[in-house]
C-alpha cells in the first residue's frame, strides 16, 4: 500500500468509475418508486375523482414514455452519476473561464427550497404574492446602491439574455427618437465576453471590434476613429476576461455618449468591483449582473440563472415589462411603461435565485461586500505571482497587478514540450481539479483563465498551484503521461471535432437517441 505524504499538496485521486446505464435503459416495467392511493370515498364524493374532470382536450392520447423503476435502484443510480464528476463540493474549484464560481451559503438553499418559494406559482394574484413582491423590490434597492442605476428588471433568464435584452433597448431608444436606420453599428472589445458582439448581431447591428494597445488596454485611439453618427452603442466588460481593468474608461463612455451613442457594461463578473467602483460613476447608462455569478447563486448546470438588469432614468420606459414598484405599503406589477421592449421571459424570471441573492446581499452588508472584492482580488494577485513562476506560465500583457481573475498563457509550455493547454485541462482531472481553458477562437494563445473568488483559502490556492508546478514538471520531463490523460477520471478522452463537432452525432433526449439507433440499424441493414 502506497504511503500518502500529508505535507505534499499534490493530491492522491482516483475518481468513481462505474458502467452506469441511462435511466431509461433500467426501465422495468410494473415496477414503482411510489405507490399512491386511491381516493378516499368521502373526498371523491365532494370533489370527484381529480381526472374526470379534466377536458378531454387535455388528455393526452398516449402516457409519457417515462422510466418505471424502484426506489432503491433510482437511488443508487443518481449516487453512482455523482460519484462521476466534479464540481464545486467536491474540489478546489478557481473559476470556470470567465464564469465566477464561489461558494454557496447552504442556508439560502433551505431559504429557496421551503414551501414557501417551491409552491409559488407565476399565476397567483398579486395580492398573495407581496413577500416575494418585497424581496424584488428590496433586492433591486441593493442593487441600485450597489451599481448607481435607477431601475432594475430581473427578468432575463442569463448574462447573455441581458445583453440581448441591453440591445434591444439601444434599438427601441435611438427608433423612439428618429435615428433607428441611422444609428446602425455597435462598438466593443475583442476581450469583451463574445455574447457582447453575438447579441447586437442579432439585433441587426454591424460590430466594430476594437483591439487591445501594447498593454492590453481597448485602444482609446481607435474608439475616436470607429465613433460616428452611425454609432448606436458601446459594450464592454471592465475588467475584460483578461482580468486586465481599464482605468480611463470614463472616457470611452464619455466620446460615445457625445457622439449620441447608448453605452452599456457586461457585469457579469463583479466580485473585485463591489464596494470599490459602480457603473454609473464609469459613466454607463445600462449594466447587468449575473445573481449565479458574483451573487453567489449557483449556476445549477447552466441555470436557472437571472442576468440582473440595470438602466438609468431615461431608459426606464424601455424596460421589459413588469417591473416591481412600491405604493404605500403595497407592492405592484407595473406594466404600464411607455416605450418598454416587451418581455424577453415569461413573468418576473426565477424567484429562487433572487432570493438566494437577497440573503446573501443582507447576511454581508455593504461592508462585506467591499470585503468579498478585497479578498478576491488578494487571492487572485497571489495565485497570479505564484504561476508567473511556473516553467512554461505566463500572463500576456500589462505585468504587476490584475483585479479579479487573469487570462493565462502556456504558449512557452506549449512551444518547448507540444503540450497543450488541453492537455493540462485534462490531467488536472487526475488530481480531482476542474481547469478551465478559455473561450474560442483562442486570441490568447493556449490559454487558461482562472479566478478564485473570496472563497477560497490559501490552502485550496497552493494545493491548485501544487498541481500545476506538478503538471508543468511532467511536460518537461514526461509529456506523454499529460498528453494521453486523464488517467484517473471515468472516461478517457472524447475527439471533440468528430462529436461535439458533429451534429449527427449528437442525442439530446432519449427520443432522438432511439430515432438515431434506429436510423443506423436501416442504413446498416
Amino acid at each position: 500500500m502506497q504511503k500518502i505524504n500529508r505535507d505534499q499538496k499534490v493530491r492522491h485521486f482516483h475518481q468513481a468509475k462505474w458502467d452506469e446505464p441511462i435511466i431509461f435503459e433500467l426501465h422495468k416495467s410494473g415496477e414503482r418508486g411510489v405507490t399512491l392511493p386511491m381516493v378516499e370515498e368521502s373526498i371523491e364524493y365532494h370533489v370527484g375523482d381529480g381526472v374526470s374532470a379534466i377536458p378531454a382536450e387535455m388528455i393526452r392520447k398516449r402516457k409519457p414514455n417515462l422510466p418505471e423503476i424502484s426506489q432503491n435502484r433510482i437511488l443508487r443510480h443518481y449516487l453512482r452519476l455523482s460519484q462521476e464528476t466534479l464540481g464545486a463540493a467536491f474540489n478546489v474549484e478557481i473559476g470556470q473561464g470567465t464564469c465566477t464560481m464561489k461558494y454557496s451559503p447552504k442556508i439560502n438553499e433551505a431559504f429557496a427550497s421551503s414551501a414557501k418559494m417551491t409552491e409559488l406559482h407565476p399565476l397567483q394574484d398579486v395580492s398573495t404574492v407581496q413577500g416575494m413582491l418585497e424581496i424584488i423590490y428590496k433586492l433591486d434597492l441593493c442593487m441600485r446602491e450597489i451599481s448607481g442605476m435607477d431601475y432594475f428588471s430581473f427578468q432575463p433568464g442569463s448574462g447573455t439574455q441581458s445583453l440581448f435584452t441591453m440591445a434591444s433597448i439601444v434599438r427601441a431608444y435611438h427608433e423612439s427618437r428618429g435615428e433607428g436606420e441611422q444609428r446602425n453599428e455597435i462598438i466593443t472589445t475583442i476581450f469583451s465576453h463574445p455574447s457582447q458582439a453575438a447579441t447586437a448581431a442579432v439585433k441587426g447591428y454591424k460590430i466594430i471590434t476594437l483591439y487591445p494597445d501594447k498593454d492590453g488596454f481597448p485602444d482609446i485611439k481607435k474608439l475616436k476613429a470607429a465613433v460616428s453618427d452611425r454609432t448606436a452603442g458601446f459594450v464592454v466588460a471592465n475588467p475584460e476576461d483578461t482580468g486586465i481593468y481599464n482605468p480611463r474608461i470614463k472616457e470611452f463612455t464619455k466620446i460615445v455618449q457625445e457622439a449620441g451613442g447608448i453605452c452599456y457594461y457586461d457585469q457579469a463578473n463583479a466580485n473585485g468591483l463591489l464596494g470599490i467602483t459602480r457603473a454609473k460613476e464609469a459613466g454607463f447608462d445600462m449594466c447587468f449582473f449575473n445573481l449565479h455569478k458574483t451573487f453567489s447563486t449557483p449556476h445549477a448546470c447552466g441555470g436557472p440563472a437571472t442576468g440582473a438588469l440595470g438602466v438609468v432614468d431615461k431608459l426606464k420606459e424601455f424596460l421589459p415589462g413588469p417591473i416591481v414598484e412600491k405604493q404605500g405599503e403595497n407592492y405592484s406589477l407595473n406594466d404600464n411603461l411607455t416605450h418598454s421592449i416587451g418581455k424577453v421571459r415569461s413573468f418576473q424570471g426565477v424567484p429562487q435565485t433572487v432570493l438566494r441573492a437577497y440573503a446573501w446581499i443582507r447576511s454581508l452588508g455593504a461592508e462585506g461586500l467591499k470585503d468579498v472584492a478585497k479578498v478576491a482580488v488578494l487571492n487572485n494577485n497571489y495565485l497570479y505571482h505564484k504561476i508567473l513562476k511556473i516553467r512554461g506560465a505566463d500572463a500576456p500583457y500589462i505585468k504587476g497587478k490584475r483585479l479579479e481573475q487573469v487570462r493565462y498563457s502556456w504558449e512557452q509550455l506549449t512551444k518547448d514540450t507540444g503540450v497543450t493547454t488541453d492537455d493540462i485541462s485534462h490531467r488536472m482531472a487526475d488530481f480531482a481539479h476542474h481547469y478551465w481553458s478559455s473561450h474560442h477562437p483562442y486570441v490568447v494563445p493556449e490559454p487558461f483563465t482562472l479566478e478564485p473568488t473570496e472563497s477560497t483559502s490559501k490552502a485550496d490556492l497552493d494545493e491548485y498551484i501544487a498541481s500545476l508546478t506538478y503538471i508543468s514538471n511532467e511536460a518537461y520531463t514526461n509529456p506523454e503521461v499529460v498528453k494521453s490523460a486523464p488517467h484517473n477520471s471515468t472516461i478517457h478522452r472524447v475527439d471533440e471535432q468528430d462529436f461535439f463537432g458533429n451534429p449527427e452525432k449528437w442525442a439530446i433526449t432519449w427520443r432522438s437517441y432511439l430515432k438515431k439507433i434506429k436510423k443506423t440499424e436501416t442504413i446498416n441493414s
